[in-house]
């Protein structure tokens, strides 16, 4: 084809004059849509499919993807809010919103009517159903107040125990893969949903945000049952001492002491824990049960026979991971998933560890203190480095009508 005068072909001149056209028809506002920042439109004939064991809806109490079932397969993403506009923070809050109900059910936006433009959806779940995706919002200190500055007028919804993790010994912390803005904690059983929903929420934060950091995680194991880290040993067997509507009051949802919009969310402590895996391997296995003061295969901790067994501090060596985790007196819900990422080529050894992740109601009384004595004194931290790390305030579920930081921007 010959270009024209402008040096366009024919072909770009008239996606070129659709894409105007359209702006022209629909404000400044829709032009996001041609632009990659779509409002999402549901497909009804997917989203009606679904069966109901797949769908984790959005709508509830208290925000999906905390307590839970565990999936299989985490993206946490953390985002700056780039925008220093009030009415666009709202809008794009407005826009994850709405994806989230309609992917939480099966749906896709809808991929246009226009072929001379982007699709909308990028597609990669058409068919498939949502296996259990969740997606849980936190948003981080910098959101209130960033340099001394209340931001968005948010300073005075600032939750109680919002605040960074403090420094703690041993640590190695990579600023460029901490903290944030807002938080995505994105999970299903299905890493394809899963990734078209980060994928998604970042086209849809266009403008207004942008990606400071994502991490990919996994968690295999047969349902019901504690998964497993990659030393090998199960990772969450504690959860069962609060495994219930009254435990979870006690250890994960905020209290009335907290501002209106946060009593009944839950803060989420995050660290990136680097595995020396080529050591432990090297590790009999006597050793690595005394590191952590459980038996490898069957979980149960030293003096008892099942996992769940009453733990007995006094039978467990002193240094040892459970023996700390009992000495601190303090429960946390554990939602940890490991990771796999690049090869050292110094080394050769593998980078993969553990995105640990847990939520509480108070984390200064129950998880910083938790921390600092394992810090000071697990003897797993011969075999660990903490590199990065984040604490989140995740809102109260939502309901109908409402959008992610209603109650926080409209106070």
């Amino acid at each position: 084809m010959e270009p024209n005068r402008t040096g366009m072909t024919r072909k770009d001149f008239l996606k070129l004059s659709a894409t105007v056209g359209a702006g022209i028809a629909i404000g400044a506002s829709g032009i996001g849509a041609i632009l990659g920042i779509p409002k999402p439109q549901a497909d009804r004939s997917k989203a009606s499919a679904q069966s109901e064991e797949d769908i984790v809806p959005l709508y509830a109490d208290h925000q999906p993807g905390i307590v839970t079932p565990q999936q299989t397969y985490l993206y946490l993403a953390a985002f700056d809010i780039t925008t220093g506009s009030k009415k666009d923070l709202i809008a794009m809050l407005k826009d994850w919103t709405r994806f989230c109900d309609l992917s939480a059910k099966g749906g896709t936006m809808s991929l246009g009517d226009n072929p001379l433009v982007p699709p909308t959806d990028t597609g990669e779940t058409l068919e498939l159903p949502p296996s259990r995706l969740t997606v849980t919002l936190g948003f981080g200190p910098s959101f209130f107040v960033k340099d001394g500055v209340d931001r968005f007028g948010a300073a005075k919804a600032l939750p109680l125990h919002l605040k960074d993790i403090p420094r703690m010994a041993r640590e190695n912390i990579d600023p460029d893969i901490s903290g944030g803005d807002v938080c995505l904690q994105i999970c299903a059983d299905d890493q394809q949903v899963a990734f078209h929903a980060v994928r998604n929420l970042i086209r849809l934060s266009t403008g207004r945000a942008s990606l400071k950091w994502m991490q990919e995680g996994f968690a295999s194991g047969t349902p019901g049952k504690t998964p497993r880290n990659l030393f090998g040993f199960k990772d969450g067997t504690a959860n069962q001492l609060h495994d219930s509507a009254q435990g979870y009051d006690e250890v994960v949802w905020a209290g009335a002491d907290e501002p209106a919009w946060m009593r009944g969310g839950s803060y989420l402590a995050y660290r990136k824990i680097q595995m020396k895996l080529e050591s432990w391997d090297r590790t009999s296995l006597s050793d690595q049960e005394a590191t952590f003061g459980r038996s490898k295969v069957s979980g149960a901790a030293f003096g008892a026979k099942g996992e769940f067994d009453a733990v007995d501090a006094a039978k467990l060596p002193e240094h040892s991971h459970v023996r700390l985790a009992k000495d601190a007196k303090q429960q946390i819900h554990r939602r940890a998933y490991s990771y796999t990422d690049k090869v050292d080529p110094r080394t050769g050894n593998v980078d993969a560890g553990l995105l640990f992740i847990s939520y509480q109601r108070d984390p200064d009384r129950q998880f910083v203190p938790m921390l600092r004595l394992m810090q000071n004194n697990d003897a797993l931290n011969a075999y660990v480095s903490h590199i990065a790390s984040a604490m989140f305030a995740c809102q109260a579920g939502l309901q109908p009508g409402q959008y992610f930081g209603q109650r926080i921007l409209e106070s």
